[in-house]
């Protein structure tokens, strides 16, 4: 099968795209895949790393108010729409996969317009907005949360298939998340992270409990604290002193480990980030960003919430207090863990890419 992946400006979006080309070309490891984005988006790195082929489409994302440059954004748009029709005539796909940012917009489209499949996967329990327009031209829709379904009333067809990403961690090896930190097997973890460019109240907040730690006994804590939070951090933490029962780190390139070791989790809530949560049925505490479109992130971690996987601890609520208390009133509960930790894996989709490889295939059998 020829497949055309295409998502762009975050994490959030490639790497759902990224899973899925590479779950197809393990189970045919003739599929031809080709990676359309934008050459100013993290994809443009991400992606020709992972020895997948790249091509470029220029196109910025509309504001929410009248203005200028959302007539120069039609015009871009115009342009991909234009630029895309020619990779995908080129190309020939078999079908098309789009993942959500501005760049699905055009790609997607113009596969539309040229009679080839397509599959659009939303992350988020909110739609994106590119996701929301190109749902009436898409020929099937995934989900990773089951609620979201009803959010594409104008869908030809709709399916729950969780979020691909999630089987990166199922396949990591118990024991090496603490090996490559330096900590002996058997070591209870708690690993608190603001995403792969940190979070400042996050850090805030763990400076402010990081003299405390010591209520948390028997644990240790691993704060990711992101490349830019991570020498001022370091440097405030020396000051106020944490003991043996902190380690600190600007980026794990090994999360998928780390996660695969941990007793409980502090994080925000992508969408990403909770696929992987839920697949290894670990009990959370969720820190929903609050500037992100439509405060999706608080929709995702409710998701959790409301099923009893993760407890909920608003921004605005957050203070090193709030969050040592939360963290130490839960590792002191055992049973309270056990359920979400259930909780949490009857949320999980671990063949979410075999589920989407299936629909891609049908879609195939339908031209």
């Amino acid at each position: 099968m020829r497949i055309v992946l295409t998502g762009g400006g975050t994490g959030g979006h490639i790497y759902p795209a990224v899973a899925v080309g590479k779950h197809m070309q393990q189970i045919d490891p003739d599929t031809k895949l080709l990676y359309i984005g934008t050459s100013n988006g993290m994809e443009s790195r991400v992606v020709p790393a992972q020895s997948i082929p790249f091509e470029a489409v220029e196109i910025t994302g509309f504001r929410r108010k009248l203005s200028l440059e959302n007539v120069k954004t039609i015009i871009r748009f115009l342009k991909g729409v234009k630029r895309s029709k020619a990779l995908l005539r080129e190309f020939k796909p078999d079908v098309v996969v789009g993942t959500g940012g501005y760049v699905c917009g055009p790609v997607v489209y113009a596969a539309a317009k040229l009679g080839i499949p397509t599959f659009i996967h939303e992350q988020n329990a909110i739609p994106g907005l590119t996701n929301q327009f190109l749902s009436r031209y898409a020929d099937h829709i995934g989900v990773s949360f089951p609620e979201s379904k009803t959010q594409f009333p104008k869908a030809k067809e709709t399916s729950y298939t969780g979020n691909p990403v999630a089987s990166n961690v199922l396949r990591a090896v118990p024991g090496k998340g603490l090996q490559s930190l330096g900590l002996p097997s058997g070591t209870r973890l708690a690993l608190i992270v603001g995403g792969s460019r940190g979070a400042r109240a996050l850090n805030e907040a763990v400076i402010e409990m990081a003299p405390q730690l010591g209520r948390l006994a028997g644990t240790r804590v691993v704060f990711v604290t992101g490349d830019i939070y991570y020498e001022s951090t370091k440097q405030r933490i020396l000051e106020l002193g944490a003991g043996e029962s902190l380690t600190l780190v600007p980026y794990l390139n090994n999360m998928a480990e780390v996660l695969r070791d941990s007793a409980l989790v502090v994080s925000r809530s992508g969408a990403s980030s909770l696929a992987e949560i839920t697949a290894l049925g670990l009990p959370s505490i969720l820190i929903p960003s609050p500037n992100v479109t439509n405060n999706h992130q608080e929709a995702n971690a409710r998701s959790l919430v409301n099923a009893g996987a993760a407890e909920l601890l608003l921004e605005k609520d957050l203070s090193g207090q709030t969050l040592l208390t939360m963290m130490e009133k839960l590792l002191r509960d055992q049973e309270r863990m056990t359920a979400m930790s259930g909780a949490a894996m009857r949320l999980a989709v671990p063949d979410s890419a075999a589920r989407i490889a299936e629909a891609l295939r049908q879609l195939n059998k339908s031209r």
